[in-house]
């Protein structure tokens, strides 16, 4: 049983983040910014993938208008990603996101922070402080040296502490590396700190092969210590992929069991069927099912019905036949050729 670190909740849209509300899955647009028809196209995409909270770069007057756009397309959370002008912040929120990234530190004087905290707070949009080693303040790195964990830790206060200071308290924080032990250690800091809830993320961290790897080890390492409010896995890869992995992240910790999940064991020289393409195909096929259930694809009969009777229902492979079993008792034996479409059924009549 996990439990969950307690955090103080924010509002976005309709997504609740920290307190007792789930944790989510976000991704971010990587279509170009003025491309509005392609912005919605994708959102729309990973709305139907199961993205629970969407953002979008925001990098001049003329992007703000994908924000609009966005809302009208999809009903999920529209995060305005914003660097440096306080203008565009301010035109995200009256264009109608639920949701400002920025950094306050980076925006000027503190009357421009001043504006973004009122107008944030008047229309109830939630702020995310984005601290990522890469982009540390020149005092802050002077005195660590480098991007250390308590350099990012401070950073990240920094940043609240400009929001704070104007009655501002409706905050996410990330506070990314791509290096697994920097980002892990960096998150613990902060929430010693503060109750903020947190966006966590792995930055930079790769292809989809070694961004899934230092994603689940970054990110899942904090989630099964009660740490995190809402995930994004980022892969050089499409973002779909990004939503798919980060549901199937919580969906392997048990945090977010929803819809079927499947066990497999590895081939070994027993392996006398196509195990591996056939776990491929259900594993496939079972993106498409709610049921709360379990689902084995063994090898052999030693990893089958045995080792896997916890399983709802499963295969066991044979010489080129499978047994279909539900809860560690065989129902039928048919051919490795129907074996997918036989387990299939055997779930759609559970």
């Amino acid at each position: 049983m996990i439990t969950r670190r307690k955090t103080r909740e924010v509002v976005a849209g309709n997504v609740k983040i920290g307190g007792n509300s789930p944790i989510t899955v976000q991704t971010m647009l990587n279509t170009p910014a003025h491309d509005i028809q392609a912005g919605v196209e994708q959102a729309k995409r990973l709305e139907a993938a199961g993205c629970e909270i969407l953002r979008a770069a925001v990098p001049d007057t003329e992007a703000v208008s994908l924000i609009s756009a966005l809302k009208r397309a999809v009903s999920i959370p529209i995060v305005a990603d914003i660097h440096f002008d306080y203008r565009l912040a301010l035109e995200s929120a009256a264009a109608g996101a639920d949701k400002i990234r920025i950094n306050p530190g980076n925006i000027g004087d503190q009357s421009r922070v001043k504006a973004v905290a009122d107008e944030c707070r008047r229309r109830r949009i939630p702020i995310r402080i984005g601290v990522n080693s890469g982009s540390l303040e020149r005092d802050i790195l002077a005195k660590y040296g480098c991007p250390s964990p308590e350099a990012m830790r401070d950073s990240a206060l920094y940043h609240v502490s400009l929001l704070e200071r104007f009655d501002f308290n409706d905050i996410v924080i990330s506070i990314k590396s791509s290096d697994v032990g920097t980002m892990v250690r960096a998150y613990e800091l902060v929430c010693e700190a503060c109750d903020y809830p947190l966006h966590l993320g792995v930055t930079e961290a790769g292809t989809e092969r070694m961004g899934l790897l230092k994603s689940a080890a970054g990110i899942g390492s904090l989630l099964l210590r009660g740490i995190g409010d809402t995930i994004r896995i980022s892969l050089t890869a499409d973002p779909e992929r990004e939503v798919e992995a980060g549901r199937d992240l919580l969906r392997g910790l048990g945090i977010r069991p929803e819809g079927a999940a499947m066990v497999s064991c590895p081939t070994c020289g027993r392996t006398e069927i196509d195990l591996i393409g056939i776990a491929n195909e259900v594993e496939r096929r079972l993106r498409g099912v709610k049921k709360n259930i379990t689902v084995a694809v063994m090898g052999c009969v030693v990893n089958g019905p045995g080792e896997a009777r916890e399983a709802d229902v499963g295969i066991a492979g044979g010489k080129g036949k499978v047994a279909i079993f539900r809860k560690g008792q065989v129902v039928r034996t048919v051919d490795q050729s129907m074996a997918v479409d036989e387990l299939m059924k055997e779930i759609e009549a559970l």
